[in-house]
This record gives structure tokens, C-alpha cells and sequence, in this order.
């Protein structure tokens, strides 16, 4: 073959390849694109109890943005530490798209919608096929494990003191992770690419928490009522200062081991008369009936936290005086939605008030004794 038409040919294959890739231009390519990771939102796994070595309920809460489709799965890894799973199982397992609960089994042999089940440290949560369940995008997911589930009774046990992390893989792209911190109670601390400090401290009589002038003076590790005596509301109260510069703030909540109790049984019980009321209203004295040993005495706690979040629900910008009961469940003192110096009223630092008062029929005692948990939770 010439050179001549070896050239000529070269020239015609360029022009053919030319023409083809303006066919390809005018008529449009389609679009090729790889799936990347997104980051869940408002991460968070709050403790009922930070202490090491014990066991713990964990309420984790985050938003997905992209969902969890039919048939996917959430896997929660507790490996860090590790977390002991022990005896939990599907029975301590609640998952909650915003309000609405989603039934849970061991498996997905059956019509429920989530099988649940640990492989060593690991929760795997499957979204069984076909049985309806799923998640919406950018929607609000909890995950109750332990006793706090419905019908819950075993918890994780926290290890030693120190902060761990947990990560978590939503459905086919989305992923997260956040930390806990294990410590000794009352002084928190944690570390998850951010700085968080939480410390409690004592404050003298004649403090106003929320319109309550307080009575008696507190340390950092005690509140002593004094002698209680009939009509004659007691108070103290106690400093909360959190410093951290996580992105979406923290929480604060305080737990009771128990009601005021002596050592003979009798008890001092929660606001109002017995009732444990978990929505603040003004303090009112107790209204005691001889055959109702809950109305003898009672005991509740407000805050001066004004802006508790983006609400005032002890209407602290206002005439205060709210109240709920001190209970043994966590009840939220102190909330902030971002960076804190633990200095600025609302934002780090926040006081939280304890008032007691008695009837002429609460049982004789000198001994009546209870114990408060504060816990901290960074939100990342």
C-alpha cells in the first residue's frame, strides 16, 4: 500500500470518529455519577447513667438525609471500649420514626418491620422486606436500647472511664459518628474533635432560681434541707456550667435515685401530692389527707435556663415559679443549641433550684435521703 493512501485512510477513520462524537454531542451522553456518603445530622446518644462499669439505657437520636429505603439496614457499632451487650435483646430495642413506632423482632421471619440483632458489640437493624418499614429522608430517628424501650429489661454496661465513640451506617450511603464520655459522676468530660467540660457547684441561701429565693446553702455534692417543718417550703440550689464548642451544644438532665426516703420507709414524695408532674407549674403547697400518705409531703425542681432550647416551658422570661417533680427518670435543665464558654447565663450556665415542703402528717425522720445523677450530653 502507497503512503499516499494510507494517509487517505487515517484521514477518512479521524473524520468518521469526528462525526460520530458530534452525533454523540447533538443527541446528549448520558450522565454517569457515583453515589457518595452523606453525614447524618443532630447525632446524639444520651446515657441514663455515665458512670463505668454499670449498666446503661442509650437513646440515640439522628437525622438521615437520605433515608433508609425497604430492605436496607442501620448498623450501630458499641465495638469502642467496648460496650458490654450482655443479655440485650429485641424485647430492649424501640426504633422511632419521629413519634411513630416500628415494630421490632429478632428477625424478619415474621410481619414485624424491623429484625434487630447484636453480632458481639454491633446492632444490626433490618428493615425487613416487604413489611413496610423505612425511613424518610431528612427525617428524625430514635433508638431506644435498654430499659427505656417498651417492655425493656437489660442494658448495655458502660466500660471503664474514658470517651468513645459510636459509629453509626444509615441505609446505603449515610453514615455518623459520636462520642460518650464514662465518667465519675457530677465532672464531665469528652472529646470528639471538639472540647467539653461540665461542672457542678454549690451556691449560698438567698439565691434567686426562678423567681424561688432560695433558703439553705448547697455545695457542689450536697443539698441539705435542713429540719422541715409544717407549711415552711425549704430550698437550695446548685451552678451547671458547660464549656464545649460542639457544633449543636448539649444537655443537661438530673435523675433521683429514689424519693426522700428514711431509713424507717417513709417518703417525702414527688410535686404535686404524689402526681410526679413532668409539665412546670407554680409551686403549691401540699394538700394533705390522712388516708393518702403521697399528699403529706412533696418535693420538685425548676431551672432558670431561659431559653431551655428554642422554648420556655418554666417561664423563666416571665413570672417563673414553674416547677415538675424530682423524679427517677432524667428530667432536661439545661439546653443549648451551640458553642457554650461556660460563663453566659442560657448559653453556659444555668442554676436549678430544689424546694420541699411538708404537711403536719409527713412521718418523723432525720435521715431522709436522696441521690441526684446529673448527666451532660454533647450533641454533635
Amino acid at each position: 500500500m502507497s503512503r499516499t493512501n494510507t494517509t487517505f485512510g487515517l484521514l477518512q477513520a479521524i473524520a468518521a470518529i469526528a462525526a460520530f462524537a458530534i452525533l454523540l454531542w447533538s443527541i446528549g451522553l448520558p450522565s454517569f455519577r457515583f453515589a457518595e456518603a452523606a453525614s447524618v445530622t443532630s447525632l446524639s446518644d444520651t446515657l441514663s447513667d455515665s458512670a463505668p462499669a454499670v449498666g446503661s439505657d442509650h437513646t440515640i437520636n439522628f437525622i438521615t438525609p437520605s433515608g433508609v429505603a425497604n430492605g436496607s439496614t442501620i448498623v450501630v457499632d458499641f465495638s469502642d471500649g467496648p460496650f458490654v451487650v450482655g443479655s440485650v435483646n429485641f424485647t430492649d430495642i424501640d426504633v422511632f420514626d419521629d413519634a411513630t413506632s416500628l415494630d421490632v423482632a429478632a428477625n424478619c421471619s415474621g410481619t414485624e418491620q424491623i429484625g434487630a440483632s447484636f453480632s458481639g458489640s454491633v446492632l444490626t437493624l433490618e428493615f425487613c422486606s416487604g413489611d413496610g418499614g423505612s425511613l424518610p429522608t431528612s427525617g428524625t430517628t430514635t433508638i431506644l436500647i435498654g430499659e427505656n424501650a417498651a417492655g425493656g429489661n437489660a442494658q448495655l454496661t458502660n466500660p471503664s472511664v474514658g470517651s468513645y465513640e459510636i459509629n453509626l451506617t444509615v441505609g446505603a450511603s449515610d453514615i455518623g459518628s459520636t462520642r460518650v464520655a464514662i465518667i465519675a459522676p457530677v465532672v464531665v468530660t469528652a472529646a470528639v474533635d471538639t472540647s467539653f467540660t461540665f461542672t457542678v457547684a454549690g451556691l449560698p441561701g438567698g439565691t434567686d432560681v426562678n423567681s424561688l429565693v432560695t433558703t439553705g446553702t448547697s455545695t457542689a455534692t450536697a443539698i441539705a434541707f435542713g429540719a422541715l417543718t409544717d407549711g415552711n417550703a425549704s430550698s437550695a440550689a446548685q451552678r451547671l456550667s458547660v464549656s464545649t464548642n460542639a457544633s449543636y451544644g448539649f444537655a443537661v438532665t438530673v435523675q433521683a435515685d429514689q424519693q426522700l426516703t428514711s431509713s424507717a420507709g417513709a417518703d417525702i414524695d414527688g410535686f404535686i401530692d404524689g402526681a410526679f408532674t413532668n409539665t412546670p407549674v407554680s409551686w403549691t403547697s401540699p394538700t394533705p389527707i390522712i388516708s393518702d400518705e403521697d399528699t403529706w409531703g412533696h418535693w420538685g425542681l425548676t431551672t432558670n435556663d431561659a431559653t431551655f432550647g428554642l422554648s420556655d416551658p418554666f417561664d423563666v422570661g416571665g413570672a417563673g415559679n414553674r416547677f415538675v417533680s424530682a423524679s427517677t427518670t432524667p428530667v432536661q435543665i439545661f439546653r443549648h443549641d451551640g458553642p457554650a464558654d461556660g460563663t453566659t447565663q442560657d448559653i453556659g450556665r444555668a442554676d436549678v433550684g430544689y424546694q420541699v415542703e411538708i404537711s403536719g402528717l409527713q412521718e418523723a425522720g432525720t435521715d431522709y435521703t436522696a441521690t441526684l445523677t446529673y448527666v451532660a450530653t454533647p450533641v454533635f
